[in-house]
């Protein structure tokens, strides 16, 4: 332990985020406008899973448009001007985009792995109307753990204005009590059913003489990479650094307090990647998505070809123009 607390860069979120919010914001905001176009213009078509699809476009969508605010925050050196009421509102999006994310995706895990190891004897009692119920439910039970971080004051006056992702500094321990609750109940519950459904998809899959495997464990390996990249390093360093905070409060210092802030807000910067890597599972949970998206791409391909040719073609007669 040192005896006076390391200087920690914080600088470095300034630098970082913006880029990283910009670029999900393009990304996630079109990838995800594409999959509700598809999705709504395949609205009688809607089968069990494609509403949890929806509601996860609908989750990611909401969390996108506050992006902005958090750009314009950032690039005027963490300098609120939108006001303490709107502060909270962008929080609460971001949690209700990251539960709510997670809540579907674990629906749609646990679909899938019905219909993949239980087809016949639960699938078939599945209705749309159970899907629109469950999706309720996530929602209800989402803003229910999301409400108690509306009580914590998030904006501070010294300086200039913040807007904490968490809390200041006078209620951290009890924040980080509160975060610690809601990564077992929002994170780590539903993590631990995604592994549980899709261990015993693999053993069904592999005992099985199905002809397209690979094509069915596409999802677990989309699902995988998300918790990996995204969930995973944000949950651990978002409460590493709620322990740092409440170790500095105590006089406590260590050499590792700037790598553990460092890494905050990289899982920060991960975590809001979720929200651009989500159409991925829309790609192989929903024929119409995935069909929609290819005719798209075949479509564009063959408009940037004429347009090349075109170019080509006047290139060349300018050319030959030129040397008679």
């Amino acid at each position: 332990m040192n005896s006076s607390c390391v200087q920690i860069n914080f600088d470095f979120t300034g630098r970082f985020l913006p880029p990283v919010y910009i670029l999900v914001f393009i990304v996630g905001l079109t990838a995800n406008l594409i999959g509700l176009k598809f999705l709504l213009q395949n609205w009688t078509k809607l089968f069990v899973i494609n509403v949890f699809v929806l509601n996860l476009a609908l989750a990611d969508v909401l969390y996108l448009l506050m992006l902005p605010f958090r750009v314009v925050y950032h690039l005027k050196s963490s300098e609120w001007i939108f006001g303490d009421s709107f502060c909270k509102v962008t929080r609460f999006c971001f949690n209700m985009n990251l539960y709510g994310s997670i809540g579907f995706l674990t629906c749609i895990g646990v679909s899938r792995y019905l219909a993949i190891v239980h087809p016949v004897r639960v699938m078939g009692q599945l209705t749309t109307i159970h899907s629109v119920v469950i999706s309720v439910l996530v929602w209800v039970l989402v803003s229910v753990q999301s409400l108690p971080d509306m009580f914590f004051p998030k904006t501070s006056a010294n300086r200039n204005q913040s807007c904490f992702d968490t809390t200041s500094s006078e209620f951290v321990e009890d924040y980080l009590t509160y975060s610690l609750g809601w990564t077992v109940t929002g994170f780590c519950l539903p993590f631990l059913i995604i592994m549980g459904c899709y261990t015993h998809v693999i053993v069904t899959l592999f005992c099985s003489s199905s002809t397209n495997r690979c094509k069915r464990l596409r999802l677990l390996m989309v699902m995988l990479l998300l918790f990996s990249v995204c969930y995973i390093p944000y949950h651990i360093f978002k409460n590493l650094n709620l322990w740092v905070r409440v170790l500095t409060k105590n006089k406590q210092c260590y050499s590792w307090f700037n790598t553990v802030y460092v890494g905050h807000q990289v899982g920060r910067g991960l975590v809001s990647l979720n929200s651009a890597l989500n159409p991925l599972v829309y790609l192989h949970v929903s024929e119409e998505l995935s069909s929609g998206f290819r005719a798209l791409i075949g479509r564009t391909r063959r408009v940037l070809y004429s347009n090349k040719m075109s170019f080509t073609t006047g290139d060349t007669s300018s050319h030959v123009t030129d040397q008679v």
